[in-house]
């Protein structure tokens, strides 16, 4: 999943009025913020194999740290305490807690079972990503969902906010048909690179 976990953090500003997008995607995201680095520093892994689905090529091999459920509810606690410190919006800290596990839930629906509870533990999915189709109907629809709702609760205050909302939603969408119809990455470390440039 990809547009969907941005659909996701759109579609909470409407829980968290106060609360920035940049904050809400950071939470939404942080799994595939820290997948990465983690990848580079040799604590996870991941390996090319085209056809191992229909929609990527990426076989997750190993991502305890990063993508466990376990994992990603103390990443959740901690960012909404951390949030809530700085902040002192309570119901920030509430939504941008919740809406990191979210990440979990939307790649059990779409990966193969590679999912983890807890590190080093079983590892679940339920295969959308075997279905072009079915994967670019859910994962639009998760979008477009959160688009609308977002649009819904807050206006750009300028046409530079107004600009720079469109900018970033295109980009997302190009970047996620690049990946998903384009050639596969040239190895392991180009994966890491390029999550980390995005």
């Amino acid at each position: 999943m990809f547009l969907g976990h941005f659909g996701v953090a759109l579609a909470a500003k409407k829980a968290a009025p106060q609360t920035s997008l940049g904050t809400l995607v950071l939470a939404a995201q942080l799994a595939d913020l820290l997948w990465p680095i983690f990848l580079l520093l040799g604590w996870e892994q991941v390996r090319v194999a085209p056809g191992i689905t229909r929609v990527t090529p990426l076989d997750f091999v190993s991502y305890p740290w990063s993508h466990s459920l376990a994992l990603q509810l103390v990443l959740g606690i901690a960012l909404g305490l951390t949030y809530f410190l700085v902040r002192r919006d309570s119901r920030g800290a509430i939504v941008a807690a919740s809406c990191v596990p979210t990440h979990w839930l939307l790649d059990y629906v779409s990966h193969r079972p590679d999912m983890p509870l807890v590190p080093g533990g079983a590892r679940y999915g339920l295969g959308l990503w075997n279905s072009m189709p079915a994967t670019l109907t859910v994962e639009l629809a998760i979008f477009s969902g959160g688009i609308a709702i977002y649009l819904s609760v807050t206006r750009a205050k300028d046409r530079t906010g107004k600009f720079a909302l469109w900018a970033f939603l295109l980009l997302l969408v190009v970047v996620y048909f690049s990946s998903t119809f384009g050639p596969p990455p040239p190895n392991e470390r180009a994966i890491a690179f390029m999550a980390l440039a995005l």
